[in-house]
């Protein structure tokens, strides 16, 4: 199975290194499944590092080492140009859905946009992917 963590997952993984989100970024380490990374998915990961309320809980080296680790051994796709067939209503959500379509995987967030299109795209959100994971 393939997936696309959106960055909120995998900055909630380093926050809380006992949770889900966690529990899933080990599961790609691991070989469950494949992750899906794109230039655009890093470079806001990156910005979400530079936050102050993050960067108080993140040193810069750990948040550069993820990324590169993302970079390196996720599966990175290059940025879909077109726009989604299926928009969220969070326009800044869309380059995930084109991503997840053109990589032929499935979304996992916790964000309330693309949650709200399960049943029209695969989305999960954290606990539901890793239930998913459990049942293969």
């Amino acid at each position: 199975m393939r997936a696309v963590l959106d960055p909120n997952v995998i900055i909630s993984a380093v926050l809380a290194p006992a949770g889900t989100p966690a529990k899933l970024l080990r599961g790609w380490l691991d070989g469950v499944y494949e992750l899906v990374v794109s230039p655009r998915l890093l470079d806001e990961l990156e910005r979400a590092f530079g936050y102050s309320k993050i960067r108080a809980r993140v040193t810069r080296d750990d948040a550069e080492e993820l990324v590169e680790l993302l970079r390196a051994d996720g599966d990175l796709c290059d940025d879909p140009p077109d726009p989604p067939a299926i928009r969220s209503s969070d326009p800044g959500d869309d380059y995930l859905i084109s991503l997840a379509e053109a990589a032929g995987a499935v979304i996992v967030s916790g964000d309330r946009h693309l949650l709200d299109l399960q049943g029209r795209l695969p989305v999960y959100s954290p606990a539901a992917f890793l239930e998913l994971l459990a049942g293969e």
